[in-house]
C-alpha cells in the first residue's frame, strides 16, 4: 500500500466515524427529544406539585397556631387547677378547724 492509498483509506474511515457518529447523534436526539405533550404535562404535574407545596405550609402553620391555642389553653386549665385545689385544701383545713373548735365546745 502506498502513501496514496493509505491516505485515501484513512480519510475514508475517517468519514465513516464522522457519519457514524452523526447518524448515532441524531438517533439519540430523535429519540430523547421531548414533545409539547409531555412539555405540558410537566408543566401541570410542576404546577401541582407548587399547590401541594402551599398547602402543605398552611397546614403546618395552621397545626403550628392551633398547638400554640391548646398549649395555652392548657396552661391556663393547669393554673385554674391548681387554684382550686389550694381553695379546696384551704377549706378543707378551715373545716377541720371548725370540727375541732365545735368539739371542743360541746366536750368543755
Amino acid at each position: 500500500m502506498n502513501r496514496t492509498e493509505f491516505i485515501i483509506a484513512t480519510a475514508i474511515i475517517l468519514f465513516l466515524a464522522f457519519a457514524l457518529g452523526w447518524f448515532a447523534n441524531w438517533l439519540v436526539n430523535r429519540f430523547t427529544r421531548v414533545t409539547k405533550a409531555d412539555m405540558g404535562e410537566l408543566e401541570q404535574m410542576a404546577q401541582s406539585l407548587h399547590e401541594a407545596e402551599e398547602t402543605r405550609d398552611q397546614a403546618i402553620t395552621y397545626l403550628q397556631q392551633r398547638e400554640a391555642e391548646i398549649t395555652n389553653q392548657l396552661s391556663q386549665t393547669e393554673a385554674e387547677l391548681r387554684a382550686a385545689m389550694d381553695g379546696l385544701r384551704e377549706s378543707r383545713r378551715e373545716a377541720e378547724e371548725l370540727r375541732s373548735y365545735i368539739e371542743r365546745q360541746n366536750a368543755g
